[in-house]
């Protein structure tokens, strides 16, 4: 089931007839106006964003455009011609994935949203990047995340950057124990260029004793786990880590 925003200032036949119909289908929707005090209330841990631009607000559409830069959430534009354009006049158009011209068929309209939430779903999962030398333990963590999450894996820390150099992972776990090039190596080569040295990166370890913990929270990392933690432990802090996150922001 799909949590999808929908922002409207009216209540009318459109509103509540999309609304039905996305409900029948199997998704959730949330109403708002354009009050930032009102959309802030509901929170961001929606798939996507309705517009109804009809009698849309400026302060409403700048919220919308901020929270939507950060999360990048897409969104969904319903008005006419004139009234999708003082939408777009604000938030930039990449992030208008889906927009319907009045008058338009309620039901299309609704098939089509439905079928875009639904294959949309895996690319708003957030990207991790794990590296490990480990062909076993790469195949476990990614068993135990990819259900929650987008995992792409790299068995080496030279196979990392060419990762990075085209792609940014919302998170890296990094093996601290490898050959060669070790965890410690690949973070200084990560916190080295500026593209991709705001990604977050923690490092995953076989050793928890008080000098390697030492060693490993001396470099710095946004945090360390266990690889002897129970699997849903690992996932558990993964997801509390991106909350931690998503408040600090």
């Amino acid at each position: 089931m799909a949590k999808i925003l929908f922002v409207s200032e009216r209540n009318n036949f459109t509103v509540v007839s999309l609304t039905k119909m996305l409900e029948e289908k199997g998704d959730k929707v949330i109403h708002s106006s354009f009050s930032p005090d009102e959309l802030d209330k509901n929170g961001n841990d929606f798939r996507v964003t309705i517009i109804y631009a009809e009698d849309s607000k400026i302060e409403g559409l700048i919220y919308i455009k901020d929270r939507t830069i950060e999360d990048n959430k897409p969104i969904i534009l319903l008005g006419d011609v004139n009234q999708k354009q003082d939408v777009m006049d604000i938030i930039p158009y990449q992030f208008i994935k889906l927009d319907f011209t009045r008058p338009f068929n309620i039901k299309e309209v609704a098939e089509k949203i439905s079928k875009f939430v639904s294959e949309d779903a895996s690319h708003l999962k957030k990207k991790i990047l794990v590296v490990d030398d480990s062909g076993t333990a790469l195949r476990n963590i990614k068993g135990w995340l990819e259900e929650k999450y987008q995992v792409i894996l790299a068995n080496s820390g030279t196979m990392a950057i060419k990762y990075l150099a085209m792609n940014r992972p919302d998170l890296i776990l990094l093996d601290y124990e490898m050959p060669v090039c070790d965890g410690k190596q690949v973070l200084e080569m990560i916190r080295s260029e500026s593209e991709f040295s705001g990604i977050p990166v923690i490092f995953l370890t076989n050793k928890n004793d008080k000098a390697s913990v030492l060693n490993v929270s001396a470099l710095k990392p946004d945090g360390y786990l266990l690889k002897t933690m129970e699997p849903n432990q690992i996932v558990k802090s993964i997801d509390e880590y991106f909350e931690k996150r998503k408040w600090k922001m």
